[in-house]
Parts: C-alpha cells; sequence; structure tokens
C-alpha cells in the first residue's frame, strides 16, 4: 500500500511539472513526498482502515498543493553596504573624493549603498530651529552619486538638483514587460516552503550604475540609499518611504533623532534607521540616550499613500523583514580615560569591549534586545583631537583649548532579522573630521516571486489522481468516483488538524 501510495504522488508531481508549475529538483520532490506518503503511512498500518488511509492521502496532497504553491517563491543574496559617518559640520569640498571611495570600499562593490551622516551641518541655534537647507544635502548626494557612478565606469553627467522633503520618494519601477524579459536569462530553482531559508543563487557582482532610491534630511541627521540599476530592472521596488523623528531639545527639536527609509524589493521588506542620539560622558547620559532609542520605535511611522501598490507595507519599524540600524549613538566606555588609552595602545579590544555601554544597555534590558553588531576589532572612532589628526583629544596635561575626551566607540552599525549575514565590519581612516566613518558589508536574502504564476487547483488534482480505476471498478465508476471526492472534500473540511491548508488554498483560488 505505500508503494501504491508513492506511485500515484509520482504521478502528480509528473503533473505539476509537464504543467509548468515547478521547475524544482525531481530527487528534492520524490524525497519529500517518500517523507509526506510513506512515512505516514508506515507509521501505523495495522489500525489504519481504507476511510483513513484515503483521508490521509487526500490530507497529504493538500500539504503537496502548499509545498507547490510556495514554490513559486525563490530565494536570491544581495549585498548591501550600510556606513555611518558623524563628519562634524563640514562640507564636502577638497581631497574628500578620495576618503569616500576609501569608505566605499568600492573595490568589493555592493548592490545597495545604505549612508548615514551626522552633523552634515553645524548644529548651531539657526539651523537647528530655522527652515531646512537642502543645500549641504545635495552637495553629499552629488559627490555620493559621483564617487560610486565614476567607479564603475558610468560618469555622473546630470547634476543632482532634487529638493528631498518630508514627502515620499518611490522610484519609478521597470514595466512588467521588462521585467519578465529579465528572468528569461536565469535560471531559477523553487525553494520548498520548508527549507525557504536555503540560498539558491547570488547575485553577480558586475559594476553597474547606481540611481538615488530615497533621500532624507533633519537638520543634521541625512540618510541616502543608491541602488544598482540592474536590481531596478529586474525585480520590483516598492512602496519607498521616508520618515524623520526630532528627540533633541525638550524632545522634539532636530539636533538629535532618526531619518528613516522603508521599502520593499519583491516580498522582503527592509527598513534603514540613521540616528543621532545624545552626548555626553556624564553617568545617566546612557539613560537619555536610551529613552531616544524608544522614542523613534514609537514615533516612526510609514503611513499608506495613493502611490503605493496593493501589496501591504509595514507602518512601523519593527514590521519590517530586515532592519539595520547605525548612526553616531554616543555610547560611551564605563571605564577611566587613562586605562581605555592603555587597552587602546594595546589594541586590546576585547578587553575594551568589556567596558562598552551599548553592550551593557543591551545586556542589561536597556536597549536592542535582539538586535545583533558584529565584533568590533578596530580602535574607537571618537573623539579626534581635530580634522587631519590621528590623536585623541585630551590625554595631554597643558593643551588648552582641547576637550578632555575618553575614546569611544560612539559610531554604530547594528540589524535584526533573519537572513541577515554581516561579511564585514570596519572603520576607515579618513581624517576629515574628529569621528572616523565606520562600515559594515551585509549578504542579505531576498524572496522574489515569479511572475504570471498559476496553480492547479485541488479538485483538479482529485480527479487528475483519482480516477475510476484507481479507486475500483463499478458498475456506475463516475459515481463512485464522485461520491469518494465529495467524500474526502467533506472529511478535510471539518479537520481542525489542516485548516490553516485549506485556508490558505481557499484564498488563493479565490484571488
Amino acid at each position: 500500500m505505500p508503494k501504491w501510495f508513492k506511485r500515484k504522488s509520482k504521478r502528480a508531481v509528473d503533473l505539476y511539472q509537464t504543467s509548468e508549475l515547478s521547475d524544482g529538483n525531481e530527487d528534492e520532490s520524490d524525497e519529500y513526498l517518500d517523507e509526506m506518503l510513506v512515512g505516514s503511512m508506515e507509521s501505523d498500518p495495522c489500525t489504519s482502515n481504507t476511510n483513513e488511509l484515503r483521508l490521509e492521502f487526500e490530507l497529504r496532497q493538500i500539504e503537496l498543493n502548499y509545498y507547490f504553491f510556495h514554490n513559486t517563491f525563490y530565494i536570491i543574496l544581495i549585498r548591501i553596504f550600510v556606513g555611518t559617518w558623524n563628519v562634524a559640520g563640514r562640507s564636502p569640498i577638497g581631497s574628500l573624493a578620495v576618503d569616500l571611495d576609501e569608505w566605499l570600499n568600492l573595490k568589493d562593490a555592493a548592490d545597495i549603498y545604505v549612508l548615514g551622516f551626522q552633523e552634515i551641518v553645524p548644529l548651531k541655534t539657526r539651523t537647528v530651529i530655522g527652515a531646512e537647507d537642502p543645500t549641504e544635502a545635495t552637495n553629499w548626494n552629488r559627490l555620493i552619486g559621483k564617487t560610486l557612478n565614476d567607479k564603475h565606469g558610468c560618469p555622473w553627467l546630470t547634476p543632482m538638483v532634487t529638493r528631498f522633503s518630508s514627502d515620499n520618494y518611490n522610484y519609478v519601477p521597470a514595466s512588467e514587460a521588462d521585467r519578465r524579459a529579465s528572468f528569461s536569462g536565469h535560471t531559477e530553482i523553487p525553494i520548498p516552503w520548508r527549507e525557504r531559508s536555503r540560498t539558491v543563487r547570488e547575485m553577480p557582482k558586475v559594476g553597474s550604475k547606481y540611481k538615488l532610491m530615497a533621500s532624507k534630511k533633519m537638520v543634521g541627521v541625512f540618510i541616502s540609499v543608491w541602488m544598482k540599476d540592474e536590481l531596478l530592472r529586474k525585480y520590483c521596488i516598492s512602496n519607498v518611504k521616508v520618515c524623520s523623528v526630532a528627540c533633541g531639545i525638550m524632545g522634539y527639536l532636530g539636533n538629535k533623532g532618526s531619518v528613516s527609509v522603508s521599502m520593499a524589493i519583491d516580498g522582503t521588506s527592509f527598513c534603514f534607521i540613521a540616528a543621532h542620539l545624545a552626548s555626553g560622558e556624564k553617568k545617566g547620559d546612557e539613560g537619555r540616550r536610551n529613552h531616544q532609542v524608544s522614542e523613534i520605535f514609537k514615533r516612526t511611522v510609514f503611513p499608506s499613500s495613493s502611490r503605493d501598490d496593493d501589496n501591504p507595507h509595514p507602518l512601523t519599524i519593527l514590521g519590517h523583514d530586515r532592519i539595520f540600524w547605525f548612526g553616531d549613538l554616543n555610547y560611551r566606555l564605563y571605564l577611566e580615560d587613562n586605562l581605555a588609552r592603555q587597552l587602546i595602545k594595546k589594541q586590546d579590544w576585547r578587553a575594551l569591549q568589556e567596558f562598552d555601554q551599548l553592550r551593557r544597555e543591551k545586556e542589561y534590558d536597556g536597549v536592542f534586545q535582539g538586535w545583533k553588531e558584529g565584533d568590533i576589532e578596530f580602535a574607537p572612532t571618537y573623539k579626534y583631537s581635530q580634522a587631519n589628526c590621528n590623536r585623541y583629544s585630551g590625554g595631554l596635561p597643558g593643551r588648552s583649548g582641547e576637550k578632555q575626551r575618553t575614546p569611544a566607540w560612539c559610531d554604530r552599525i547594528l540589524w535584526y532579522g533573519k537572513g541577515v549575514k554581516q561579511l564585514s565590519y570596519f572603520r576607515s581612516e579618513s581624517k576629515f573630521s574628529d569621528h572616523r566613518p565606520v562600515s559594515a558589508l551585509f549578504s542579505t536574502q531576498i524572496e522574489v516571486v515569479k511572475p504570471n504564476t498559476t496553480r492547479l487547483g485541488l479538485q483538479s488534482i482529485f480527479s487528475t489522481i483519482l480516477s475510476s480505476d484507481q479507486i475500483g471498478k463499478s458498475r456506475d465508476g463516475d459515481q463512485a468516483k464522485s461520491t469518494l471526492l465529495s467524500l474526502m472534500v467533506r472529511d478535510i473540511e471539518a479537520s481542525p488538524r489542516h485548516a490553516k491548508f485549506v485556508e490558505k488554498i481557499t484564498e488563493s483560488e479565490c484571488s
């Protein structure tokens, strides 16, 4: 009996394959069917009567149908570069292009560049309470675009003149016809629903022109997101939204806070948060930073708009599949200045991390519970004495006018969500400001839906598999088949064990 069920189920798989509903691996399908059907039939053969076997067979067919329905997804890997830099109120001038090239690590180009800046304007009264001036944001975008595209043989011909406001900035995706054509040159392997975390292919790392996807400025906090044109042509980029949260002076001015970007790449949603938190190394200052993190979580919202597509999109930070939080988070070291400098001189980063405020706050339920950060294997990024200097501020007696600051890892990159692997975490050595820029490169899974996917319905499965010669001959074979089909459908509809499968399939057939 188990061999009979397996043979008939194999016919169902062949029907799916000949209908081009799945191009999965045949051995995988056989192995999956063997586990589903034979395993269940052998579990208790002595007590199974004919009706129970038929019902179990029908239940497994629903699981199989659910399996093939989910095989319409496939997984790709893309590489995301995330960077943060406090530029101390300085404009992007002079030889900064060389520093930017080193920071972006363009020898190992990513598919998406997400850059967060702090203090792109001096934090003075006029800039904090005055009207937003997009000049510096435009200058930074122009320099970033030129650096990315010149490096890959795509000269930056058009200056960046678009003024970005609090409104959503949506890049117009490629037409559906173009996207369909882009699939013709690639072979994708469907992933069983139980194994969708397994990767099947990786985006080619061929150089390509980058386009600005989103940009947002709030006083000195600034975020800029760039994507390869290749991704825009192949995949559906949708629901690009921006949001800002001011939580500085009096809790509502923009000298501190965050700017965020929400977007979806086919079936996977992303959120990028660039933040600048409260400064200070006095006891209790970490509590102010924790409070601002909480405020950003609560007040960051990406509302619906008339330009959205029909797919639901996350409204809050934690509603996204992949989340990246980065910036000048300003967490310091619970350590005296001279002891910190001794450990820095020894390059004992592991020992120094034991006194890191952010690490302690995560451990003791302060902030970012469940979030991840790579191992820090570089020197503290703050505070350097001045521009063009490799010496930390303070530490030398008698130096007038210089602030005494214990060095610390103020500039950080964290992430949350499954399907993310950090490939590198490092600092760059630009002396442009009193902070060193920090970067991380990630490999991230994306779920992509094939266009125009069709699926065989339950009735088609049953009428094909349960032919009259399979259920026994009778003087009225059609009536017997119809009666058995009705019985099986009625039994499965009454089974709470597989209600979720029925619900999924019903929704799909009605759509």
